[in-house]
């Protein structure tokens, strides 16, 4: 029995420390936001230009004119604030973000991130990820285990063109929760029902369990 996306998202949430600034990736890691317990004192911070990002809206109480990066309606808790992209990017590479949480079609065991381009497929633009990977003071990763196709998406080595090298720390996947590590991805944790078998299956690198 796999994590859901909830379940990774929420997993991914109890990283984050009390008062942290956290900027939050297009896809999956825009469900964590839901998972912060209230009155923990987390900034979500989108590289559009807003830092107090909350949780989606319900149903009728959309603002069209507050949205996350990826176009989605948000809202925005009290004292949050909306900025410019100058601003906003300031931030980021300034050093200003704790974490960004990211989606990836790759991660390697060294921690390089593949998230932008698919060789042969549609570009879209490497958008904020190689500032966010860069200038964030850790990294962590949202993503499948596996592609649709069923090929490894955490290997020894990216196969797809790079956003930044070495600078994811944890993975979180359907399967299992993974750090990096020079010679190999470290299992933090199995999802209910997966066995350590079951992860190496789908990895195409390294994986120890210390």
């Amino acid at each position: 029995m796999a994590f859901s996306r909830d379940e990774i998202a929420a997993r991914a949430a109890q990283e984050i420390s009390a008062g942290s600034i956290v900027n939050l990736g297009i896809g999956l890691p825009t469900l964590v936001a839901g998972h912060v317990p209230e009155g923990s004192d987390v900034w979500f911070h989108s590289e559009n230009g807003l830092l107090g990002m909350g949780p989606f809206p319900y149903e009728g109480e959309e603002d069209p004119q507050l949205i996350n990066a990826g176009k989605q309606t948000v809202t925005v808790v009290p004292g949050g604030s909306t900025f410019d992209s100058a601003s906003s990017f300031s931030m980021i590479r300034g050093g200003h973000v704790d974490i960004a949480i990211l989606g990836a079609m790759q991660v390697s065991q060294t921690g390089d991130l593949a998230n932008w381009s698919i060789p042969g497929g549609r570009t879209m633009g490497i958008g904020g990820a190689m500032d966010l990977s860069s200038g964030a003071k850790r990294t962590l990763v949202l993503m499948t285990h596996t592609s649709k196709k069923g090929d490894p998406k955490l290997l020894d080595r990216c196969t797809f063109p790079l956003t930044a090298q070495g600078v994811v720390s944890r993975v979180f996947t359907d399967l299992a929760v993974l750090d990096t590590s020079p010679d190999g991805f470290r299992l933090v944790e199995c999802a209910p029902g997966v066995s350590l078998d079951d992860v190496r299956a789908a990895t195409a690198g390294t994986v120890h369990a210390d």
